[in-house]
């Protein structure tokens, strides 16, 4: 089975911001018209075979810009190409998003799910640059990602690896060629492939973007005004917008913090024996798992899923379930 084949604000705005965050949380399917400098553009055709929330999302451009307001999407790809629309810029153009921070914060990256009142920072391209790179270890010390639209980028440097030796390379910069052979379209573990077949002691070629760098150094979400209430806050609800694995997105109410910390342990395990951070993946395989009393039901759900093409050793799969295991166990 051969392995990795796959897969300046007025009062009046921020009252306008917190009614849209409260419509939010009582999942409205029909949201009334909302004044803003900037709105998603309605899309001309409608796909009535899936049936997407149509919630109100807060958004700006990470290096600064306006408040625009998102809706009517249903996968990350329709959240990219609504911020496109909003901003009249190419869908290209977007590397990746971050949750409540406009910084390169890796642990706010979104991922798989969004909060329904978290507020959205996209990441433009910013400056390329090309650099030559001595293999001289068997690993780079990369962890890297993707935004689920085709980019590849780096979401941790290992400390003392050849990459961290190396200061122009940084934390959210994507990989878009390897030795002039271009990366654009391919998974995360297809670019982890390809860096960890090269020959220790061989001399590659690297053309990473950088995100944009930020123009204001304060901006960020909006903050209440002191002696409020902090639930209307942005980052602070239970409920999450979940994009699942078959294209579809679904509300989730209750969060289960026994879940996050299954599939945050999953993603390690992703890490650790790929050189990956996927945590749509380490979702499906958390749904894989968790209802399964033992480790050959586990691995006949893998084998029987389109996880099936990754080609997981079974000693892998023993990681898997012991994630899924000691989580569900925390639970009880």
């Amino acid at each position: 089975m051969p392995l990795f084949t796959k897969k300046t604000t007025k009062p009046d705005v921020i009252s306008q911001q917190q009614n849209n965050i409260e419509n939010n949380n009582k999942m409205l399917t029909s949201p009334s018209p909302v004044s803003s400098p900037l709105h998603s553009k309605p899309s001309n055709t409608v796909d009535m075979s899936v049936t997407k929330p149509q919630l109100v999302f807060h958004c700006q451009l990470a290096h600064g810009s306006p408040t625009g307001l998102i809706t009517g999407f249903g996968s990350v790809k329709e959240l990219y190409k609504k911020i496109a629309e909003c901003y009249d810029i190419p869908v290209e153009e977007i590397l990746f998003c971050t949750l409540n921070s406009h910084k390169i914060d890796m642990t706010k990256l979104l991922g798989g799910q969004i909060g329904l009142d978290d507020f959205i920072f996209a990441h433009r391209k910013g400056r390329p640059k090309e650099i030559e790179i001595v293999k001289s270890e068997d690993a780079l010390g990369l962890t890297i990602t993707d935004n689920g639209t085709g980019y590849a980028f780096i979401k941790r440097i290992k400390e003392n690896s050849v990459i961290d030796r190396i200061s122009h390379i940084s934390i959210g910069d994507h990989i878009e060629k390897l030795n002039e052979v271009s990366m654009i379209g391919k998974r995360h573990y297809e670019v982890a492939r390809l860096l960890k077949d090269i020959p220790t002691g061989a001399t590659f070629t690297l053309r990473l973007v950088e995100p944009m760098k930020s123009g204001f150094s304060g901006i960020g979400p909006r903050q209440q005004p002191k002696g409020q209430s902090g639930k209307g806050g942005y980052g602070s609800g239970k409920e999450t917008l979940r994009f699942k694995a078959n294209g579809n997105a679904e509300i989730e109410s209750i969060f289960d913090d026994s879940k996050q910390e299954g599939i945050d342990a999953i993603n390690a395990l992703l890490d650790s024996f790929m050189g990956i951070n996927d945590a749509e993946l380490a979702s499906q395989i958390w749904d894989l798992g968790h209802d399964k009393t033992n480790s050959m039901d586990f691995a006949e759900a893998i084998d029987n899923s389109d996880l099936d093409a990754f080609g997981f050793t079974d000693d892998f799969i023993i990681e898997l379930w012991g994630a899924v295991t000691d989580a569900k166990r925390k639970k009880q």
